[in-house]
């Protein structure tokens, strides 16, 4: 698909994100962590110049203090509550979480309150990230009818509004219909959308709140069993194949899920998917202490599962890392583990983890980095102006990282409405200091810009 009709696919900035009119520095700092720093000229929201002087004169200089440039981060799944649970979170909240973790742009998620199934609640969305200005925000419409699994919405009416939904996603629910996931395969098709599926058999996991190994067992958890993940993933990979549209896998959580994946893709079938960064480096061994912050859907499974996820990382079974951002509030968190409301935030701590359990183990560098978390999920979203290359006329869409900075994450000091973090107290030694939209600086030094608003 070319890039003017990508521009197309997706709504205008808008007049309160348009480009700013004029200039900025961006001094010292290592395009993909590589080389020498270099000073970054940025005029109207576009890279000008990569080899700009020191002294060059402009509007607004920031000092990347030698940190590593990258594209801005795109993350093609959270969960940004409003409408319905403002109390959780808001746009705005969760668009300066996104811009502390240097995002860039993110997909929010359609179990809202109403369900994002209508054109007027997804442009209602697209305009409030629009009014914040400090992340494009772009709204995913769900498969079915209030998230039920009964019929099908409107995908032409919601790709057709002024917010241009690109995808539709029943998260939170699997579409476990096969023909209704069939006739939606075939519908989307005809539209050129990505369906993301959530992927659980749900008669496999009534009433499980916790993966189906010996940690279940001896907590006393009824046990979610991989095959409830693995069967849909197959099945959604047949259906792909035999009707043609793109399938993007959510958060893959089990080594079978990774094989699945190695076989779809060895028959050229059109399937991505996505790993959260905690799917990465959490075991269900964190459930022993009975806290209801690391319930997540789906569970936490067992080391063998996060260190198959790891490699299909690395190998590219697995396209992209994405948080899977569910911010939650006390009184459905410090509850019984059952009764807890599955879900942890992860946009400010998202690129810390991947640059420690990856680029500071020496398994992969900046580059990988920024293909796993801005190029690919961009490209998968066929999203123009993000996850762009590091070049003089591509849009100002970058984040720069001290690779170098040690801190400790503590769900109070999230910019998030909601503190539930399961790396509350954890150390870092990577953290992200400057994040620019469209050459407006949205977040410096842990502090996001005022919104437009």
């Amino acid at each position: 698909m070319s890039e003017k009709i990508q521009e197309a696919d997706f709504p205008a900035t808008g007049p309160l994100a348009a480009p700013p009119a004029g200039t900025l520095l961006l001094s010292n700092v290592r395009p993909y962590g590589e080389g020498d720093p270099i000073n970054v000229l940025i005029e109207d929201g576009v890279i000008t110049d990569l080899d700009a002087a020191a002294d060059t004169p402009a509007d607004e200089q920031v000092e990347g203090n030698e940190g590593v440039l990258l594209p801005g981060l795109v993350d093609m799944h959270v969960h940004l509550r409003e409408p319905g649970r403002e109390d959780t979170e808001t746009i705005a909240t969760g668009s300066a979480a996104a811009a502390k973790g240097g995002f860039t742009a993110v997909f929010t998620m359609a179990n809202t309150s109403p369900v994002m199934d209508q054109p007027v609640i997804a442009e209602g969305v697209w305009l409030k990230g629009q009014n914040s200005n400090l992340c494009d925000i772009h709204p995913v419409g769900s498969i079915t009818k209030a998230l039920a699994g009964k019929e099908l919405t409107e995908f032409g009416m919601m790709a057709s509004s002024e917010a241009k939904v690109r995808m539709f996603s029943d998260d939170g629910k699997c579409v476990a219909d096969p023909l209704l996931m069939r006739r939606a395969i075939e519908y989307a098709r005809g539209m050129d959308v990505l369906l993301a599926q959530h992927c659980e058999e749900p008669r496999l996991t009534e009433g499980a709140v916790a993966h189906e190994g010996e940690m279940a067992a001896k907590l006393g958890l009824r046990g979610w069993p991989r095959a409830a993940e693995e069967s849909i993933v197959a099945r959604d990979a047949l259906l792909a194949r035999d009707y043609g549209n793109r399938i993007h896998i959510c958060h893959a959580s089990t080594e079978g899920t990774v094989e699945l994946l190695k076989w779809a893709k060895g028959q050229g079938i059109p399937m991505s998917a996505e790993v959260t960064p905690h799917h990465l480096i959490l075991t269900d061994e964190r459930l022993a202490t009975y806290d209801g912050v690391n319930r997540v859907n789906p569970p936490l499974r067992e080391e063998r599962d996060t260190l198959a996820l790891r490699q299909a990382l690395l190998d590219g079974t697995i396209d992209v890392v994405a948080t899977d951002h569910a911010p939650h509030g006390s009184e459905d968190k410090c509850v019984e583990f059952e009764h807890a409301k599955p879900g942890m935030l992860g946009l400010e701590t998202s690129l810390a983890i991947i640059a420690d359990t990856f680029v500071k183990s020496g398994l992969a560098d900046w580059r990988w980095v920024a293909k796993v978390m801005s190029e690919r999920p961009a490209e998968i979203t066929r999203l123009p102006g993000h996850g762009r290359p590091l070049a003089v006329g591509e849009p100002a869409n970058l984040c720069v990282v001290d690779p170098g900075q040690t801190w400790t994450a503590h769900g109070a000091e999230m910019a998030s409405k909601a503190e539930n973090t399961p790396f509350e107290g954890m150390e870092f030694s990577a953290k992200v200091s400057t994040t620019i939209l469209r050459g407006r600086v949205t977040c410096h030094e842990g502090v996001p810009a005022p919104s437009a608003a």
